[in-house]
């Protein structure tokens, strides 16, 4: 039996037995068997809710909507061909598959990241289109295939993708990428100590990271921008890793640099070959600190009063006696400025996160947590620059 039902602009057709099927303005509601027609085209308008079959789906199915969207229920359903034009947000609070093609077409679509195993799946390799920093999956998506995979990933308007290789997909690989400090994440049980890491390393990324789960063995590529503040971990590229936060040892580990493309701002960084299941997160390391000549300039400043990177140091600096430090905001504006900085750089007065600055921002004001630049004077020779980043 063939049922056709007239949305607005749009045809559904199912095959269907032993149904209890409910339409209405709220939602679409199947509690039965639902299967879309090879020929069928469907557009949901409205709220899905699926507590029956519906995953033997041909043809296409579209979510369209100028507002957001839910899929629910208790099973997950699975469409041939789907595109996604739904303007704020796709919600998923059960899994969707995809078992052919995929199209972004305007939104989100929003995962619950407390809830990894709700996630868009591709299926048999299921290619999509259309994905940017306002279209992509916020939260978890996940491969099942046998071809190289580019997880479509992001954090709220910022998309970061993850790539895996074609044996890593073969048992289901699932990923989501998090804008956010691993010391504080926020949906995870546990901190990534930023501090704890083994030898070979000197620093790893506090400001994202992401969660990679499989079994079997694949290389990952992770991609940064300038938002990555990769200048914070090293001044050449050479020097950058990828890291892990190893299950059993409890720290972060160097997974390699396999091959890398790009620039401090924007670029890509492939790790040697790893099981990910052995690493609840990853993110960028540095396998050096960043030197500058005879200087050595720690790039990062926690001011919490633990005795560690609680001012900016640069070491070194006393051979140059004839030195004035200036840092500025990312307006440009002048948030400090002190001569002689090596007398005073492990003390009170040395930066941490305090303006001192002449104009514009008030003296002794608290400067929230970011990425500042500074510019180092040093009599006789060329001005060395670079960003430090203030973390609260």
């Amino acid at each position: 039996m063939i049922l056709t039902y007239k949305f607005p602009n749009c045809i559904l057709l199912f095959f269907f037995f032993n149904i209890s099927l409910i339409i209405s303005q709220e939602a679409f509601h199947n509690y039965g068997n639902v299967q879309i027609h090879s020929q069928g085209n469907i557009g949901f308008h409205v709220d899905v809710i699926n507590n029956g079959t519906f995953d033997q789906n041909m043809g296409q199915t579209g979510f369209y909507s100028q507002n957001s969207l839910t899929v629910s229920g208790s099973n997950r359903p699975v469409f041939h061909d789907m595109e996604i034009d739904v303007v704020d947000e796709l919600l998923l609070d059960v899994s969707v598959g995809v078992a052919n093609f995929q199209e972004f077409i305007s939104g989100r679509v929003v995962t619950p990241r407390d809830q990894k195993d709700i996630a868009l799946d591709y299926i048999n390799d299921a290619p999509y289109i259309g994905e940017d920093d306002n279209r992509h999956v916020d939260g978890y998506s996940s491969i099942t295939g046998d071809l190289d995979f580019t997880f479509p990933i992001g954090d709220d308007f910022r998309l970061r993708p993850m790539r895996i290789t074609s044996q890593g997909a073969t048992n289901t690989a699932r990923g989501a990428y998090f804008f956010e400090n691993p010391n504080s994440p926020n949906n995870f049980s546990q901190i990534f100590d930023t501090n704890s890491f083994e030898d070979i390393l000197y620093g790893v990324s506090i400001f994202e990271f992401w969660d990679l789960d499989g079994s079997t063995e694949t290389q990952v590529t992770l991609t940064w921008d300038d938002n990555s503040n990769i200048p914070t971990l090293v001044n050449d590229l050479a020097d950058l890793r990828v890291v892990g936060w190893d299950i059993n040892l409890g720290q972060w580990v160097n997974l390699g640099n396999a091959g890398i493309t790009g620039n401090l701002d924007n670029g890509e960084i492939t790790s040697d070959t790893i099981i990910p299941d052995n690493y609840a997160v990853l993110t960028f390391g540095s396998s050096s600190r960043v030197l500058d000549g005879d200087l050595e300039v720690f790039t990062a400043v926690s001011p919490n009063g633990d005795g560690f990177n609680d001012t900016f140091i640069i070491q070194g600096l006393t051979l140059f006696p004839e030195n004035e430090l200036f840092i500025y905001n990312r307006w440009g504006v002048l948030v400090y400025q002190k001569e002689k900085y090596h007398e005073v750089q492990e003390t009170s007065n040395g930066f941490r996160g305090i303006s001192e600055g002449r104009v514009t921002v008030a003296q002794k004001e608290e400067l929230p947590a970011g990425t500042y630049y500074y510019v180092l004077n040093i009599e006789g020779t060329k001005d060395r620059a670079g960003y430090i980043y203030v973390n609260r």
